[in-house]
Parts: structure tokens; C-alpha cells; sequence
């Protein structure tokens, strides 16, 4: 029996933290974010609370898109970087602390989106192993300190059932590792998640000025 085969079909579970219950759980209030009509966002690099080091670069690849297709102007995330850190803002936790103020001042977006990682990569257990992504965001106006809008989401990737018992587990979980440490399942796991949070009816961002049709989610 295969067992590499079988782990490679994998099936990737998206759902917010907002999931529990969502069915009970009243839209979101739009308000705000209706009343501030913001046109451009400006995404600060993560703030990362896992072990990965690589994460909110990793993550930082997989945003702009979803936000764009949102209907709004994302500022280019490497070029936002890279003027942070040429003014004196090496890290993203520091990056995080600059003054609304001077990021509309100096950048001029509508919209600031800030990203909380909090749990990124792969986890093992004796018998099993899954890849995980979980983010939170939040929609702040640069022009007020306003919270115009806020989300979170997981996305997993789970091998499936490898039969045969304790030892078909044990050498499932022993291929799992094996596949995990060559083929990176984060990337996708952040679009899920992405998709996830920006999109859920009634809880998701509603669509930007610049979104191909007027339909909102």
C-alpha cells in the first residue's frame, strides 16, 4: 500500500474564527467603513506571533490580489517595505507602531490593513501531522484611527485516513513529514484563509470602488 500516495490527497478545510456559530451570528456592521468609502489600502508587513520567521513575507506574497480583486488600490507590498526600512523600520512588529498620521502623510492610502499571524506551518503529533494557516486583520482609517472593518480566518491541510491501524498511522504521519519538509503547503493555506476572511456573506470586506460588478459580500 502506498501511503505517500494517499497522503498527497489532501483536502484543505478553509474556515474564519468567526465560523462557530456563524450561522447564529449577525452581519457585520458596515457603518463605518460604507460612511469612509476608502479607495486605496496600504498593507503593513505581519506581525508574526509563531516561530516562522519567514512568515510574513511569505504571507505578505499572497494579500494583494484578493484585495484587488475586492475592488480596491493596494499600494505594491514590496515597495512599502522597502520605504519603511530605508526610514528606519527594519522589523514588521515595528513597522506596526508607525502613527496613522504618518502613514497617510507620507504614503496617502484611504485604508490601512494591519495582519496578525497566529499560527503558520506545519504541526506533529505522534501518529499525525497538518499544515496550518491563521491570520486576523483589521481595516483602519488613516485619516481618523477609525476601525472600518476586521476578520479572521484558518485554512488547513490534513492527509487522509492512511488505514492499517497504529502502524499505518505511524508511517503515514512518517511520509507526511517527509512530503511537508519539500513541498511548502503555506502559501496556498494564506489564499485559502485570504479568500476565507475577505469573502464570507455578511462578515466579509465589502467590495471597493474599483470591484468589476456592484455586487458585495
Amino acid at each position: 500500500m502506498n501511503y505517500l500516495t494517499r497522503i498527497v490527497t489532501v483536502s484543505i478545510l478553509a474556515a474564519t474564527a468567526l465560523v462557530t456559530g456563524c450561522a447564529n451570528k449577525p452581519p457585520y456592521n458596515y457603518e463605518a467603513l460604507l460612511a469612509a468609502s476608502p479607495r486605496s489600502i496600504v498593507v503593513i508587513p505581519p506581525k508574526n506571533d509563531t516561530v516562522e520567521v519567514d512568515a510574513p513575507y511569505i504571507y505578505l506574497s499572497t494579500i494583494s490580489r484578493p484585495l484587488a480583486e475586492k475592488g480596491y488600490y493596494v499600494f505594491p507590498v514590496a515597495m512599502i517595505d522597502n520605504f519603511m526600512k530605508e526610514n528606519g523600520l527594519p522589523t514588521p512588529e515595528e513597522m506596526n507602531n508607525v502613527p496613522l498620521d504618518k502613514i497617510y502623510e507620507n504614503i496617502g492610502a484611504d485604508a490601512v490593513l494591519y495582519v496578525n499571524i497566529n499560527q503558520w506551518g506545519q504541526k506533529y503529533n505522534v501518529v499525525s501531522s497538518k499544515a496550518m494557516v491563521s491570520v486576523s486583520m483589521k481595516l483602519v482609517d488613516a485619516r481618523t484611527g477609525n476601525l472600518l472593518w476586521d476578520g479572521a480566518a484558518s485554512a488547513v491541510k490534513e492527509p487522509g485516513s492512511s488505514g492499517g491501524g497504529l502502524v499505518g498511522m505511524l508511517v503515514s504521519a512518517v511520509a507526511n513529514q517527509i512530503v511537508g519538509s519539500i513541498s511548502d503547503a503555506t502559501p496556498q493555506l494564506a489564499r485559502t484563509a485570504n479568500q476565507t476572511v475577505l469573502n464570507t456573506p455578511n462578515q466579509g470586506l465589502l467590495n471597493g470602488p474599483y470591484a468589476p460588478t456592484t455586487d458585495t459580500k
